[in-house]
């Protein structure tokens, strides 16, 4: 996280745009001012963004282009339309695709900040939870095969006998690879290993699921 946020302003009507620079370098915030969606992805600060400020209407790439490209390169970066030319068309798609606030112009000094400060937060929130998940990814890549057919099969529900049974496995078998899931994925409990799994989208075929119970109730 940068010590001082960095928001970015892109708009192609210079009053405008030398407007909400003042105005948000008055509350203390770093700014870089683009004239066009263009020039925005090409500089190499854009890494650093925490907030797009951004008006809908703009020549060759307009606002929602750009939303959808930025979700491409930097989808945690969250987006604020600020804009003249609001539609319910245009709002909606925007905020479906992730935009923290629409705001139509002149927009309020107030209302400006309270957006860009929610929107940071949910720029921070989202670099968290990819940190998060990609620390899951690294570890899940280090189980073996069949520890991955335990994981799925142990998240969704099954009890040990059902796993062995799905597996061919003797239990003492499957609660070792059980053990070692644990170790491997720093799961303290069985809830953990269940939230890991649904975020890293792990879960056993509907076949194999059906086949384990299948297998214990007929034993």
């Amino acid at each position: 996280m940068n010590d001082k946020e960095i928001v970015a302003i892109v708009d192609d009507d210079e009053s405008i745009r030398k407007a909400l620079l003042r105005t948000l370098v008055g509350a203390g915030m770093e700014v870089l001012a683009f004239s066009s969606a263009q020039d925005f992805l090409a500089a190499a600060q854009i890494e650093r963004v925490s907030c797009v400020v951004s008006d809908l209407r703009m020549p060759s790439i307009d606002g929602l282009r750009l939303q959808t490209a930025l979700a491409e390169r930097l989808p945690h970066v969250a987006v604020v339309f600020v804009t003249g030319h609001g539609d319910v068309p245009s709002t909606v798609q925007a905020m479906k695709s992730g935009a923290v606030d629409f705001l139509e112009k002149p927009v309020r000094r107030a209302n400006l900040l309270e957006a860009i400060a929610r929107a940071t937060q949910r720029t921070h929130r989202a670099e968290a939870e990819a940190v998060d998940l990609n620390s899951l990814k690294r570890r899940y890549a280090k189980l073996t095969p069949r520890e991955r057919q335990v994981f799925a099969l142990v998240a969704a529900g099954l009890l040990n006998k059902q796993v062995a049974a799905e597996l061919g496995n003797a239990e003492k078998t499957t609660k070792q690879h059980r053990g070692a899931v644990m170790d491997k994925m720093q799961a303290e409990s069985l809830a953990d290993l269940v939230l890991m799994a649904e975020h890293l989208g792990v879960r056993p075929s509907h076949t194999d699921f059906s086949r384990a119970k299948g297998l214990v109730r007929e034993n």
